[in-house]
């Protein structure tokens, strides 16, 4: 099969770009899916570690390439199951993980040198990758073996859903410790997934989603240079996390938008010079806000 078929007005082309060159409007590789399909993960958390990890288990043997942990919301709050506040909730949404012991049943079994997960924790994502990178090495799998992503987005939790625990500045420092971390020590794996889904779901348009999105991403490139980081050192384990509506040319008109704007920002207002700083790599799922009470 050809991997691009294209007819296009004289100059349009040189004003969009090809798959996998500056500005990544088409994309951000040459040849897309057709090379390498996309990890397909079903978002799930089920009561217990122990539930999950039959879920998961289940999951990988049906075909998914990957795995996406829904916590429950005592866990996203940073609260042990027998506090007060957790009353009702344990296990209701997701999956409850307050220890180690927690952390090793959700994965019994599931070798995390083969597989990548992404974990939807923000305001202690900093303490559930540490549970995630003991369990790996009591695996023996070294850290730079490890591969996934920590949603870690704090900022859209201020605006658009509400599970934050501190003040922005001490979070935005967690945040920026995870950067530094995993440049350093788990080098394959994703920073953060800076979230333009809950936004969406909040009851922003399109355009406001991609909008409030990017600049939460301008947000975090900056506090990772005032701290210190060179761009070139982080910027390339950014990751985005956007909703995908029914009306279909305008979420793909929103995505190649995306795209071409974050490469502009990152090359041209940030000066990143590794074309992966320049590359808005983004997950997506389908919008809650469109689907019917069963779906």
């Amino acid at each position: 099969m050809e991997g691009l078929f294209e007819s296009l007005p004289e100059g349009y082309r040189e004003r969009l770009g090809r798959p996998g060159e500056y500005p990544f409007t088409r994309g951000i590789y040459p040849r897309m899916y057709l090379d390498r399909l996309w990890t397909m993960r079903q978002y799930a958390g089920f009561s217990t570690a122990e539930e999950s990890n039959a879920r998961y288990r289940y999951l990988l043997a049906q075909g998914q390439t990957g795995l996406s942990v829904a916590f429950d919301l005592p866990t996203q709050l940073g609260l042990d199951p027998d506090h007060p506040m957790s009353v009702g909730e344990v296990g209701r949404v997701g999956v409850s993980i307050a220890t180690l012991e927690d952390m090793r049943k959700l994965f019994d079994g599931i070798p995390l040198d083969q597989v990548s997960t992404s974990m939807t924790i923000n305001a202690p994502a900093m303490m559930l990758l540490a549970l995630y990178l003991l369990v790996a090495e009591e695996q023996g799998v070294s850290w730079d073996k490890v591969s996934g992503t920590v949603q870690n987005d704090i900022l859209k939790e201020y605006f658009a859903r509400g599970t934050y625990i501190y003040p922005p500045g001490p979070s935005m420092r967690l945040v920026t410790d995870i950067f530094e971390f995993c440049a350093r020590h788990v080098p394959k794996w994703n920073t953060i997934s800076i979230s333009g889904y809950h936004i969406r779901e909040a009851g922003a348009t399109a355009a406001q989603e991609i909008a409030f999105t990017l600049a939460d991403g301008k947000a975090y490139v900056r506090a990772a240079l005032e701290r210190g980081l060179k761009v070139d050192e982080f910027a390339p384990r950014l990751s985005f996390f956007f909703a995908a509506h029914g009306v279909i040319f305008e979420e793909a008109a929103k995505f190649r938008a995306a795209r071409r704007l974050w490469a502009r920002i990152m090359r041209e207002e940030f000066g990143a010079k590794d074309p992966k700083s320049w590359m808005l790599r983004f997950h997506t799922q389908t919008g809650g806000s469109t689907l019917t009470a069963q779906e």
